[in-house]
């Protein structure tokens, strides 16, 4: 019982946040009278917050590193879907090299955000503040204001696709249900592994009756999302993507030795810095990391609306900031996961989904939002101040 209580007194945040979007979904699960969780609500849940998913993993990343923040990501949006339109709907390029030149232009705009936060030492607020307005206008000047569509039907497959069911199967698709089998499968083995890793370097590792409730768990809500995607269409595209990029991640950040450098980094820079760790490298990792990602966002946002439009990521950063402080982030750094993150982002996409649904205005679901966001900054200050009087 004392291992467990520690257990929980260690992990607070993070089964609190587990615990509160189950709460949720059970809450808007009643009172919408069973719509929230009805197959093709899950779906649509996917695909409508699919550009959150992706931005909150890398805005997890700057957050774990010094708790920084990347306010340009929104208009790097809306600048990708441009360049994307005006490439192939006005000039009819073909989709993939356009998504390689997309790539490689949030590459470059990494880069150049990344070599003033990390050499020249500008704070990361005022150049993503610049970053925010320079890519806004950008977009602006080559949309000259109008909205470019209609997108190749392979295009808007990124966002809106399904992967087919190769068995063919009728009633329930049999290829989301294999799929939620491999990733158990692979969850399972990545959980050993990172077990057998702590107990190698004598961390301390929970008791293993938990470990195995733990597993028991993860695999039923696995399985559930699984038998829910295949009672619809089957397994989006993007969601596919999104679990690949949660588990690259994942393992990039707990089990290799550049992810154990933006904790160490994040938790105290100079010490880090006389450890031997290239800190400003770090610095510049998480930036050009977040404009890649902030492009594929981007790419995936015009892909889902069909259309590239002057107006496109507008609060984007701020739906990847909340997700990722409502997933457990410190404004601190050096705390966070990548599973967090895209707690957070389900915590807010259901929260958005189902006021919707119960039909409260934008007004009323912002007020929420921002009370949201508050209320999990502050938990986080009140957790920190406890552990240092302790």
């Amino acid at each position: 019982m004392e291992t467990l209580k520690n257990l929980l007194k260690n992990n607070m945040r993070q089964y609190t946040m587990l615990v509160a979007l189950v709460a949720l979904m059970l809450f808007f699960q009643i009172i919408t009278n069973g719509i929230l969780l009805v197959p093709m609500n899950i779906t649509n849940l996917i695909l409508q917050n699919a550009y959150v998913f992706i931005l909150a993993i890398g805005m997890m990343i700057l957050l774990i590193k010094g708790g920084n923040i990347d306010l340009s990501v929104g208009s790097i949006t809306a600048f990708m879907g441009a360049v994307s339109g005006i490439l192939i709907v006005s000039n009819h390029w073909l989709v993939f090299p356009v998504l390689l030149i997309d790539l490689v232009v949030g590459l470059l705009i990494g880069c150049w955000q990344g070599f003033w936060v990390a050499y020249v030492r500008i704070p990361g607020f005022i150049v993503t503040l610049a970053g925010m307005l320079i890519f806004r206008g950008l977009t602006l000047y080559f949309l000259k204001g109008l909205t470019i569509s209609p997108f190749p039907n392979d295009f808007q497959q990124l966002a809106n696709g399904f992967v087919p069911d190769i068995f063919g199967s009728q009633d329930l698709n049999v290829t989301a249900l294999l799929t939620g089998v491999v990733l158990v499968v692979a969850y399972i083995l990545f959980q050993i592994r990172k077990r057998a890793a702590r107990r190698k370097y004598n961390f301390n590792l929970i008791p293993l009756y938990l470990f195995i409730i733990q597993l028991a768990l993860v695999t039923a809500a696995i399985m559930l999302i699984s038998y829910w995607l295949a009672s619809y269409k089957g397994i989006p595209v993007i969601f596919l993507i999104i679990a690949i990029l949660v588990m690259g991640y994942s393992f990039f950040t707990s089990m290799t030795v550049p992810g154990r450098y933006l904790y160490a980094s994040g938790g105290n820079e100079k010490a880090a810095a006389l450890s031997g760790i290239n800190v400003n490298r770090v610095m510049f990792f998480a930036y050009v990391n977040m404009a890649v990602l902030a492009t594929f966002a981007g790419i995936v946002a015009t892909a889902r609306l069909d259309a590239a439009s002057p107006v496109n990521g507008l609060n984007f950063e701020m739906d990847a900031i909340a997700a990722c402080f409502v997933g457990g982030a410190s404004m601190y750094g050096g705390v966070g996961t990548v599973t967090g993150a895209i707690i957070g982002a389900l915590f807010m996409g259901v929260l958005n989904n189902g006021m919707s649904i119960i039909g409260l205005g934008t007004d009323v679901q912002q007020v929420v939002k921002g009370l949201v966001l508050l209320l999990a900054v502050a938990f986080d200050i009140v957790s920190k101040t406890r552990a240092k009087a302790a």
